[in-house]
């Protein structure tokens, strides 16, 4: 622990500490909370538990409860600020120090992340508040129906969404020219999660329950037992009211209310066998818990069907038809169609004995395209784009947990297409050798979540190839191409991290299990660009609920920063 984060032992620390010692023997979380902000004033004391009611029975000194909250809350304020003249830090006590690593620095951008990734339920939510940002940022979103030409400009910043689930955002260098090169970093937008089925209306023994599909390759054991929110896109018939004609409007939503859960069965009702190995039929098992059935609610659907000719909609779960038309302000006969997702409730967090850790859902990927966003957002803003004569660009795709081929994933014609358009936009003419020319010139980080060595499970990993969470960003190799990474790719991603002195880490699956595989092979092969494979290294991948160091967001907004920065010149230096 650095200064920074060491107790404080100050006048307002003092009183801290006395109305502590009274009063965590009646609230032991306001104790807790209080200790934690006085050995780190990085820490932030939850607001839920800042606003909460005490009642006499919590506390017969309401007085001095109110006095640990003011005192709470000049503490966060000392601890935004960085200055506070009664709150000033010392030399660090043997007996808090757990480790010499500082992660006080990494805490603001972990926080960002913290709050990008609660929003981005899904692949939909995902992209909508990436485009949110860019279009606080001053991004020009492109029509993709409509030629580039003309509208693209050196110095300008653009984007353009596929299926509202891909993203394309790109700047331009000020000096870029037709058949000049691109710096491409990719990333998914979605992960493993429960998905609503077509004909969403199941019930059974007194349940009203939700037909659901099981979307990639998820760890589904730890999605029992969890509070399930519902998000997604729905389409709403709507009628202009100028024309007098029908549209069709496409609509995000997410429900952070826990109105799902998928309950374990108990362990009376088990034999031994099946304690020993939780097995999951995903057909049967996987189906939540809406509510129970009720003689009013029988009526209810009979009301609702009386009155309904579409089939569709006859098909769905009334309650769940009649939670969206609340949340959107619609009537119910006005959905015409949903794609929808389950998602875990709980908001990601910092974690660890230092918050060191970031505890979230859909790490993979989206911690990504969270630290893509971050680089794009602040290089379209950069200096360096006066002298830049290349496009930078994010592409943040959909489908990658299963397979990538679709009209919008990584095996479409999305990035190709990307590059020919931009290419195309800045020729005087329709040029190939343009196109083709761009293409050898550019470069792609594939990046995806990597595994970090599990202590329980180290035996796992190849002995020499192991990644830690908290020690750098990883550099995936795999000699049957699952990886793109070659020699060539390998060594610019290293010299990337080394412009930038951060450190790089080096990930080989065991020759005895199988490895996995990324957009990068697919991105490579599509459009014959050079990819090298990248990730953060986490544990608990597909889980529910997942787990990484903070100390590599930073790292990875560090590589990404340098990659725009500084490729072109260690590509020049590169022979053939």
């Amino acid at each position: 622990m650095s200064e920074s984060t060491s107790p404080v032992a100050t006048p307002v620390a003092k009183k801290a500490r006395k109305s502590i010692d009274v009063c965590a023997p009646n609230d032991e979380r306001v104790g807790r909370a209080a200790r934690m902000m006085l050995s780190n004033p990085g820490y932030s004391v939850p607001q839920a538990m800042l606003a909460q009611d005490f009642t006499d029975e919590e506390s017969k000194d309401r007085a001095l409860q109110q006095r640990v909250r003011r005192l709470h809350a000049k503490l966060e304020k000392s601890a935004v600020a960085g200055v506070d003249a009664d709150v000033k830090p010392v030399k660090p006590a043997a007996a808090v120090v757990t480790t010499g690593k500082d992660f006080a620095p990494h805490v603001p951008l972990a926080l960002k992340a913290c709050e990008f990734l609660t929003k981005s339920t899904d692949p939909f939510l995902a992209v909508q508040t990436c485009t949110d940002a860019l279009d606080a940022a001053g991004f020009i979103k492109l029509s993709k129906r409509d030629p580039f030409a003309g509208v693209l400009k050196p110095g300008g910043s653009y984007y353009y969404t596929i299926n509202h689930s891909t993203l394309v955002a790109f700047t331009v260098g000020q000096k870029f020219k037709g058949g000049n090169g691109f710096k491409i970093i990719g990333g998914h937008t979605d992960s493993p999660h429960l998905k609503v089925k077509p004909i969403s209306k199941r019930s059974g023994s007194g349940c009203v329950q939700l037909g659901v599909e099981c979307y990639g390759g998820g760890l589904w054991h730890t999605w029992f037992d969890r509070d399930l929110g519902v998000s997604g896109r729905v389409l709403v018939r709507k009628t202009d009211p100028e024309s007098g004609k029908e549209k069709i409007e496409q609509h995000m939503i997410r429900v952070t209310k826990p109105i799902a859960r998928v309950s374990t069965l108990c362990i009376h009702l088990q034999t031994a066998e099946e304690r020993g190995a939780f097995k999951v039929n995903k057909e049967e098992h996987l189906s939540p818990i809406l509510g129970t059935q009720t003689s009013l609610e029988y009526g209810t659907k009979a009301q609702l069907n009386q009155f309904d000719d579409d089939d569709w909609r006859k098909a769905q779960e009334p309650a769940l038809l009649k939670l969206i038309a609340s949340e959107l302000g619609i009537e119910t006969q006005q959905i015409a169609n949903f794609e929808l997702g389950l998602f875990d409730i709980q908001p990601a967090s910092l974690g660890g004995i230092q918050n060191e850790f970031l505890n979230s859902g859909r790490l993979d990927n989206l911690a990504t395209c969270f630290v893509a966003m971050e680089s794009i957002l602040e290089y379209s803003k950069s200096e360096d784009l006066a002298n830049d004569d290349m496009i930078s660009l994010i592409a943040l795709f959909d489908h990658e947990e299963i397979g990538s081929q679709s009209t919008h994933g990584a095996g479409s014609p999305v990035m190709a297409e990307a590059v020919k358009r931009i290419t195309s936009a800045f020729s005087d003419v329709v040029n190939v050798e343009a196109h083709s020319s761009a293409v050898r010139k550019s470069f792609a980080l594939s990046v995806d979540q990597a595994h970090a060595v599990h202590p329980n499970y180290a035996s796992k990993h190849e002995k020499s190839h192991g990644p830690k969470m908290n020690a750098g960003v990883v550099i995936k190799t795999n000699q049957n191409q699952r990886y793109s990474t070659n020699g060539v790719t390998g060594f610019i991603a290293r010299e990337i991290g080394r412009k930038a002195n951060i450190p790089v880490q080096e990930f080989v699956v065991r020759s005895d299990c199988p490895c996995g595989s990324t957009i990068g092979p697919i991105i490579s092969a599509n459009t014959g660009i050079r990819t090298v494979d990248l990730g953060m290294p986490q544990l608990s991948m597909h889980s529910c609920r997942e787990v990484m160091g903070i100390a590599d967001l930073t790292y990875g907004l560090s590589i990404f920063r340098s990659f725009f920065k500084n490729f072109n010149e260690i590509d020049e230096s590169l022979e053939g």
